[in-house]
């Protein structure tokens, strides 16, 4: 299928090219939302910065999008409520301009710190006055870091080079995170209190939302000195230019604004000798640019071809530690559920994925995700993705549950799959051969071994002799090649097998309608694991 982009603002022409490798392109910036409206529901997928304005409405109109890719940080500018009801993927580039942030961060601190925008101009203008643009030093004082992320963290590891103390406020790491970036944690009043400088670094969220206001800044030290290269609604503005008029705040350097751009008559900072403005230069550096391009283009790829995406915002994230460990597993864990769905001989009313080994040490959301993908994308019409497959399963009243085991079977590491419905329990066990090689080593209590790929003959029968070569002789003379064919053995005293055969194609029903009246034969399925 030749899916269709459309990039609506300026993005690098690196991460254009990349995705004119896999998709057909359409570059058109600076739309109008009436624009963007008209035309949206011809592409899926949709590639922004910050400008283009992904409302619901947008969204609405967007009748075959699949995932939208945010060419930066900053997701505000998306509903992603709206894109998550849709089953659209909503994903970002946090890495793409961390460096770029932080080092914008410290510029416009020190810039700040030493009055050198003010004196710039002062010498613009012929002047040499050395009297008005006394400044301090940075060395001793105390730093508060408000989000201790990505960017807050490299912040804090410049600037103790620079000999100041770090602090930081930031309900979602530990105090071991902490002292690993040689920041001491704290509350958030207690950061109020204690700092010198004050650097936000987190996302706009109901909690950020104008957490720097006069009843924050009224906690502060006097002289304290700000920085914003965040989000702008995590300030108020016209707080923030009291304080500096009043004296409470020395001095505010600011890149982001609560509405961009940033209108003349918007501005309460205009005339103010001790703020410095920038117009969101925080990820303007032709590095940062290229790379936030190319990493939200490699996750629309992704997401078209149906891989899970790391740095989706609408599901749970992955850190780079678990995906070390759990991004082999994801093409068996979907496989494993479209293996599944074909077994289930009624409507499945439970789900249970047990991890064990090293899957059981580590977050494995995901991969039940991309188990439940498998199991529900082949009966669908509409589209599974990782963003809606937990939701479409909770809708078809499917009880998922997640566990873990250190009590290791035959494999060291394995995800068991046990589905239930209403009228009989099925089990599926997968594991990884050599770290790569995805196989199935249990179904329904028959030992196997085969992987799990193109199409499948699944036929347990009576052990008695001759049951391959019945099987063999209606497909040979079908005309249907067998690539692959191996027996599993049930429990002692069973007295039942299963023949796992790879065919190379779809089988017609009069062919399956013979294979099922063999003489010792009790099932016959055909699944497709490309589904």
């Amino acid at each position: 299928m030749a899916y269709k982009i459309l990039v609506s603002d300026d993005v690098s022409e690196k991460g254009v090219a990349l995705l004119r490798e896999h998709f057909d392109v359409d570059v058109k910036v600076n739309m109008t939302p009436e624009q963007l409206t008209g035309c949206i529901g011809d592409y899926d997928a949709l590639v922004t910065r910050s400008q283009t304005k992904v409302t619901k409405e947008i969204i609405a109109a967007a009748s075959k999008l699949k995932v939208i890719g945010r060419a930066g940080v900053g997701v505000d500018n998306i509903d992603i409520p709206a894109a998550t009801a849709r089953g659209i993927v909503v994903l970002n580039a946090p890495e793409g301009n961390t460096i770029a942030a932080t080092e914008h961060t410290i510029a416009l601190m020190m810039s700040m710190t030493r009055h050198i925008p003010q004196a710039h101009q002062s010498m613009q203008e012929g002047k040499w006055d050395r009297k008005s643009f006394d400044g301090i030093q940075v060395q001793g004082k105390t730093l508060g870091i408000i989000g201790v992320g990505r960017i807050g963290s490299r912040v804090a590891r410049r600037m103790q080079a620079m000999e100041m103390t770090t602090i930081g406020y930031d309900p979602y790491i530990s105090e071991e995170r902490g002292r690993q970036v040689g920041v001491e944690l704290v509350d958030f009043d207690t950061l109020l209190k204690r700092s010198d400088y004050i650097t936000i670094h987190t996302p706009l969220t109901s909690e950020t939302r104008q957490m720097l206001n006069a009843a924050a800044i009224a906690k502060m030290k006097d002289g304290v000195r700000l920085v914003n290269c965040a989000r702008g609604g995590c300030m108020d503005p016209q707080a923030i230019a009291d304080g500096l008029k009043s004296g409470k705040i020395a001095g505010a350097a600011i890149d982001v604004y609560p509405n961009e751009p940033l209108k003349k008559e918007d501005n309460p900072f205009l005339g103010l000798p001790n703020v410095v403005q920038t117009p969101h230069l925080g990820a303007s550096t032709v590095e940062a640019q290229i790379g936030v391009a190319v990493d939200v283009a490699y996750g629309v790829i992704d997401a078209l071809e149906g891989r899970p995406v790391m740095t989706a915002v609408n599901m749970a994230p992955i850190p780079k530690s678990v995906a070390t460990v759990i991004a082999p597993y994801f093409k068996l864990a979907e496989r494993m559920g479209t293996l599944g769905i074909y077994l289930a001989d009624a409507p499945i009313t439970a789900v249970e994925v047990e991890y064990t080994g090293d899957l059981a040490d580590t977050e494995t959301q995901a991969l039940t995700t991309a188990f439940l993908k498998g199991l529900l994308d082949p009966i669908l019409q509409d589209t599974v993705n990782f963003v809606n497959a937990p939701g479409i399963a909770k809708k078809r009243n499917i009880h998922v549950k997640e566990s873990r085991s250190h009590q290791t079977g035959y494999f060291t590491t394995a995800i068991t799959a046990k589905l239930t419905t209403a009228k009989n329990e099925h089990r599926l066990v997968g594991t990884l051969f050599d770290g790569k090689e995805a196989k199935i080593v249990e179904i329904d209590g028959y030992r196997v071994d085969f992987k799990p790929e193109g199409y499948l003959l699944l036929a347990p029968h009576i052990d008695q002799p001759n049951m391959i070569g019945q099987i063999a002789t209606v497909l040979g003379k079908a005309g249907i090649n067998i690539n692959g064919m191996q027996v599993g053995s049930g429990k002692a005293g069973r007295g039942t097998n299963i023949m796992a055969i790879a065919v190379g194609d779809d089988i017609p029903n009069d062919i399956m309608l013979q294979l099922r009246g063999i003489q010792g034969i009790l099932d016959v399925k055909l699944i497709n694991c490309e589904d």
